[in-house]
């Protein structure tokens, strides 16, 4: 039996935790990416039976070359594994070029371009907010008649809410448009009022074996515009309450429309005020910003090796009865530069007792992040309690009492 090659086994953070998890349940593991095999986290070094080092890891046809004359030394390669965003298409490359089974690059293309991702979902008679594709000023300016405001504009291409922006007029898409001169491709959207949420799966044999909802506070949109905002993601524990239902209904439908069937999915969708769901977009692969790291609270379980698991043996043994709600707040400092105090941890700490379960806030003396280029800002606490309203107070009380200042 030959090796999964799994492609950037150190980066990001996560990447390592799945490269264990592979490893723990019995899986040869090797690796490739464009750091040095020294700078890989230990986790990953541990875990990996071999890595190969390339030069450009976007360099697709060099890296599946690469792989190629690589993969006799390794016994073989007969699995190929990506789970970061800008990885997809070059892992299905990897995938056509060794022979390997998984999706192609046909197949994994709707989950990258949002414009044949939202195309199939319409095709499958599913709700999206009106869409058009522009690849010029001229074409944003028609997409934008045709869909009407307010509207959203943002990458064809993109992850998270870089490079997007709600547009309520013709002078808000004027300045976007400035904003956004170096996106090659964009997708004119329809705004869609309401609450957003996600729905996250963990498939294999095109079967669900674990599926998660978490709601974001406030909207990622919102957040990503106001620096003054600690973005809250919260892990419910309940999700057979009602609002929830029409999401989870619309995710099964998605996931069918798309033909997916092994590993992580990460879906997020818009609650309307009369109760409509309506898909917003889909990833081939787990959320970013530590959300597996959410679910493993709500659930007491390691998720990490529970996709491990169910991708390779079809099932995922471990217990996941969800047990917590459970809140991510990222904290945002106040100036540039050093981080100079942190106000509020302490009592934070004191008050909340064994209900703060992570506590990675850059420390006094780090310099603080750029916070439009991570979704992690200058660090983050979380929060959990099997009582919702008592989870959501906490996370408020970190949004407001907990403050970085830096000078």
């Amino acid at each position: 039996m030959g090796a999964c090659l799994f492609v950037s086994p150190g980066y990001p953070t996560e990447m390592n935790f799945f490269v264990r998890g592979l490893a723990a349940c019995g899986v040869k593991v090797v690796g490739v990416g464009d750091q040095p095999a020294q700078a890989l986290p230990e986790i990953a070094r541990r875990a990996l039976s071999g890595y190969l080092q390339v030069e450009n890891l976007w360099d697709e046809a060099a890296t599946a070359e690469a792989v190629r004359r690589w993969a006799p030394s390794v016994g073989g390669i007969d699995r190929v594994e990506v789970l970061w965003e800008p990885g997809m298409i070059l892992g299905a490359r990897l995938r056509e070029a060794l022979g390997c089974p998984g999706m192609t690059v046909e197949q994994t293309l709707p989950f990258r371009d949002k414009e044949r991702m939202k195309q199939v979902i319409d095709a499958a008679g599913l709700r999206t907010p009106r869409h058009r594709r522009a690849s010029s000023e001229a074409e944003v300016w028609a997409a934008a008649e045709a869909v009407g405001y307010p509207l959203i504009v943002k990458p064809i291409a993109g992850a998270g809410s870089a490079d997007t922006y709600r547009c309520a007029d013709r002078q808000e898409l004027a300045d976007a448009l400035l904003r956004t001169r170096h996106v090659k491709e964009c997708s004119v959207e329809e705004f869609i009022e309401g609450e957003e949420f996600t729905f996250d799966t963990v498939c294999s044999g095109g079967r669900i074996l674990f599926h998660n909802c978490s709601w974001y506070r406030p909207k990622p949109l919102v957040a990503r515009t106001n620096e003054w905002i600690s973005p809250q993601t919260v892990g419910l524990k309940d999700l057979t309450v009602p609002p929830l239902q029409p999401g989870i209904e619309l995710g099964r439908k998605v996931l069918a429309a798309l033909g997916f069937r092994d590993g992580f999915t990460h879906m997020e969708w818009f609650l309307t005020p009369k109760g409509e769901a309506v898909f917003g977009e889909i990833g081939g692969r787990p959320p970013g910003a530590r959300s597996v790291d959410i679910m493993n609270f709500v659930c007491d379980a390691d998720l990490f090796q529970g996709w491990a698991e169910g991708t390779t043996h079809g099932r995922i043994s471990q217990d996941l009865t969800r047990r917590y709600n459970v809140a991510h707040i990222c904290k945002r400092a106040q100036g540039q530069g050093v981080i100079r105090r942190i106000e509020g941890i302490d009592r934070i700490q004191r008050h909340f007792g064994g209900w703060l379960v992570v506590n990675e806030l850059l420390p006094v003396g780090a310099h603080r992040r750029d916070w439009k280029q991570t979704l992690l800002s200058d660090g983050f606490l979380i929060v959990r309690h099997p009582e919702l309203s008592t989870c959501l107070a906490m996370a408020d009380r970190i949004a407001s009492e907990v403050q970085l200042h830096a000078s």
